[in-house]
């Protein structure tokens, strides 16, 4: 029996969106969802238990961080990255693939897996398809990633066919390796740049080895969003309808949007810690820079339509100062907001699907956000 299930609740009328629930060993999840990212097993700044308050329901670790340091043989010996960091509610974890590609000068591709030198002290690792999942098994995590190749943009047409190829033969090989498929379920990721034959190809062949869920990686990589949206378009629909289907690395808030339209169930990115640690929030009017000079005198709060802890407590004014006095609470304060935001944007994207509503609430957030052409601006 597999670890994962998805419960499909309900199709929106006007898009086509899913309302769902995955179910893990740690409880179930309410999609589509936003998974903040704790890349070494923390949400930068913020607490499990300011996480559990702002409602977050699941978690994302990275493995190859956690590789690194503290190594999993540790994290196992805690009893998992759930005791280890003292979050009960599901994890997932990523397989390493793309901070390792990310390496591109420090690591060599062969088809055993990856040869590449730690960007801590510059030791001379290896990471494999059959490593990565001995990793992951070891983390404890509740949904844990094939090891990928995750290729650049732009990128060749034959780069691109023979790294989709060797994702697919490497995905087989984590499922041959994965150890606890009863306490953790192993997705697949779907690869092949901006080729849509390529994504056709990718999809048909990890779908024919019946995994519990599938992740549309290598997307957000620096192409222009309308290309996103249309690699998207081709993919999804391949995947089966039964499972969770999850799109990597994208966080901005028109992204969300759109990828939930069409048919996307999970999320995850850095984005909204990371420009909160640039004084940046999110907000129902569109981005804010807090710490720019006409917010000196500012007492109202970030977004005077949030009720996250920052907003019920603390002014612009005050977040500013923090901000520009290098004071750390400033920053877990813009990251709480951020997280909020997303996280409350996809109760309401559920709510519009709940309602057959979510092109309309589409245009209505977007005319208020104020984007343009569907630019986030982040």
């Amino acid at each position: 029996m597999s670890a994962i299930r998805y419960e499909l609740i309900k199709t929106c009328a006007q898009t086509g969106a899913r309302l769902g629930r995955v179910h893990t060993p740690h409880g179930a999840i309410d999609t589509p969802t936003f998974m903040p990212v704790g890349t070494l097993a923390s949400v930068k700044g913020v607490s499990p238990e300011e996480l559990k308050a702002l409602g977050a329901q699941i978690v994302l670790s990275n493995t190859y961080h956690l590789f690194l340091r503290p190594g999993h043989e540790l994290v196992r010996e805690a009893g998992g990255l759930h005791k280890f960091m003292n979050w009960d509610r599901p994890i997932l974890t990523d397989s390493g693939g793309f901070q390792v590609f990310s390496l591109s000068e420090m690591r060599k591709i062969r088809e055993e897996g990856v040869e590449f030198r730690s960007h801590l002290n510059g030791d001379k690792l290896f990471l494999s398809p059959e490593i990565a999942t001995n990793v992951q098994n070891a983390l404890g995590s509740d949904i844990i990633m094939a090891f990928d190749e995750c290729p650049p943009y732009p990128a060749e047409y034959d780069y691109v066919k023979q790294s989709t190829e060797r994702t697919s033969r490497w995905a087989e090989r984590c499922l041959k390796a994965h150890e606890r498929p009863d306490e953790q379920g192993l997705f697949a990721i779907v690869q092949g740049g901006m080729f849509k034959d390529l994504r056709q190809m990718s999809a048909r062949d990890l779908t024919s080895l019946d995994f519990p869920g599938y992740a549309v990686g290598g997307l957000s990589v620096g192409e222009p969003k309308h290309l996103m949206y249309e690699m998207l378009e081709e993919t999804v629909p391949l995947l089966p309808s039964g499972k969770p289907r999850y799109l990597m690395g994208v966080g901005s808030p028109d992204a969300l949007v759109e990828g939930s339209m069409r048919g996307i169930d999970m999320f995850d990115c850095v984005l909204p810690t990371r420009i909160a640690r640039n004084g940046t929030a999110m907000t129902s009017q569109g981005r804010l820079v807090v710490k720019n000079a006409k917010y000196a005198n500012d007492f109202g709060p970030l977004d005077p339509e949030c009720s996250c802890y920052a907003c019920r407590n603390y002014s612009r004014a005050y977040i500013r100062h923090l901000i520009r006095a290098d004071e750390m609470f400033g920053l877990r304060l813009t990251s709480i907001h951020n997280l909020h935001f997303l996280v409350h944007l996809m109760e309401q994207v559920r709510e519009a699907i709940r309602e057959d509503r979510l092109r309309d609430f589409r245009d209505e957030f977007f005319e208020k956000y104020g984007m343009a052409d569907n630019e986030s601006g982040f």
